[in-house]
C-alpha cells in the first residue's frame, strides 16, 4: 500500500527542515538516530509498521514502546542495545533494529531475539494466546551474498511444499544497498521510499523523497530536530565512533587471518618440497 498521504483539511503546519540544505550529519543509518526518531515520532512508527507489514494504518489503533530510553542515557555499556520493541494494538510484538556493521551472525542473533520475544505466553494461559512476533532487520549490507534481496520475509515453513507452519513467527530483512532491487510489490508497499529516507544524506535528497511521500513530512521534522539537539548529537557521533572502531578490528582480523593463511599455505608448500626431494623434516 502507498504511505498514507495527510489529510488535505489538516491545519498547515511549518517544517523546519525545508529550510535546512546540505549534507545531514547524521542520517537514520546512525542506529541511535533510527532508534531516537521512532521513539519520538508516533507517525513515522504507525507509517513505517503499515508499510513493512502491509496492513491499513487504519487499524493501527495503538503502538507502545516496550523499551524506551531518554536520550541522555548512557550507551557505553556494550550490553545496550539499540533495537526497538513495539506493542502493536496489545496483540502483536515487533522489534525494529537498524544494522550497519556486517557481524557475519544476523541470521542467529536475529532468531535469538525472535524466540525469546515469542515466549510470550502468561503463565498458566493456553499456548495457543501467545501474541506473533515479527523481527524486522534493517541492514545496510547483503545478508547472503549467493542471494542478494531487497525486501525478504522468512517464515517457518515445510520444507517439501511450503505449506505455513504458523503466521505468528516472522523474520524480515530489509537490505538498504539493495534497493535497486526493490520490486513493484516493495514499491506498492512503499518500503523502497523508507530505505531511500534512511540512507539520504543530503536535506535536498530529504526533500525529493518527501514531495513524492508527504507523510513523511513528521519523519524528516524529526530527523532535523534531533540533529539539532546536541546530546542527541553526542549519543550518535558516540555510536559512529563505536561503529568505526568496531570496522577498523574488522579489517585487522582480515589482515591477520590472511597471514596466517600466507604463513600456512608457505609451510604446506615447502613441506611438500621437501618430501619431493626426500629430505626429512
Amino acid at each position: 500500500m502507498p504511505i498514507k498521504e495527510e489529510i488535505n483539511n489538516a491545519p498547515e503546519v511549518h517544517y523546519e527542515y525545508l529550510n535546512a540544505t546540505g549534507k545531514i550529519k547524521y542520517n537514520m543509518t546512525n542506529d541511535y538516530m533510527f532508534r531516537i526518531v521512532l521513539q519520538k515520532d508516533k507517525n513515522t512508527l504507525i507509517n513505517l509498521i503499515s508499510s513493512v507489514l502491509d496492513i491499513p494504518v487504519e487499524i493501527i489503533k495503538d503502538v507502545q514502546i516496550q523499551n524506551p530510553i531518554e536520550p541522555g542515557d548512557s550507551i557505553d555499556d556494550k550490553e545496550y542495545q539499540l533495537d526497538i520493541l513495539v506493542l502493536l494494538n496489545n496483540n502483536t510484538f515487533i522489534n525494529l533494529e537498524m544494522q550497519v556493521v556486517n557481524y557475519e551472525n544476523w541470521p542467529e542473533r536475529s532468531l535469538s531475539y525472535l524466540c525469546r520475544r515469542f515466549d510470550n505466553v502468561a503463565r498458566g494461559q493456553e499456548y495457543s494466546s501467545v501474541k506473533p512476533v515479527y523481527h524486522i532487520g534493517f541492514l545496510d549490507y547483503t545478508l547472503f551474498e549467493e542471494h542478494p534481496d531487497f525486501f525478504a520475509k522468512y517464515q517457518v515453513r515445510n520444507a517439501e511444499d511450503g505449506f505455513l507452519y504458523t503466521d505468528k513467527f516472522n523474520l524480515y530483512v530489509v537490505e538498504l544497498n539493495n534497493i535497486d532491487k526493490a520490486t513493484a510489490y516493495d514499491k506498492r508497499l512503499g518500503i523502497d521510499s523508507w530505505a531511500k529516507l534512511f540512507k539520504a544524506r543530503t536535506w535536498e535528497e530529504i526533500k525529493m523523497i518527501v514531495d513524492e511521500n508527504p507523510s513523511m513530512n513528521s519523519t524528516a521534522e524529526s530527523i532535523y530536530m534531533s540533529n539539532a539537539d546536541f546530546i542527541i548529537q553526542e549519543k550518535c557521533r558516540a555510536r559512529e565512533d563505536a561503529i568505526a572502531h568496531e570496522r577498523f578490528q574488522q579489517r585487522k582480523l582480515a589482515e591477520q587471518n590472511e597471514k596466517i593463511q600466507s604463513l600456512s599455505d608457505e609451510v604446506t608448500r615447502l613441506s611438500k618440497l621437501l618430501d619431493e626431494n626426500g629430505i626429512k623434516h
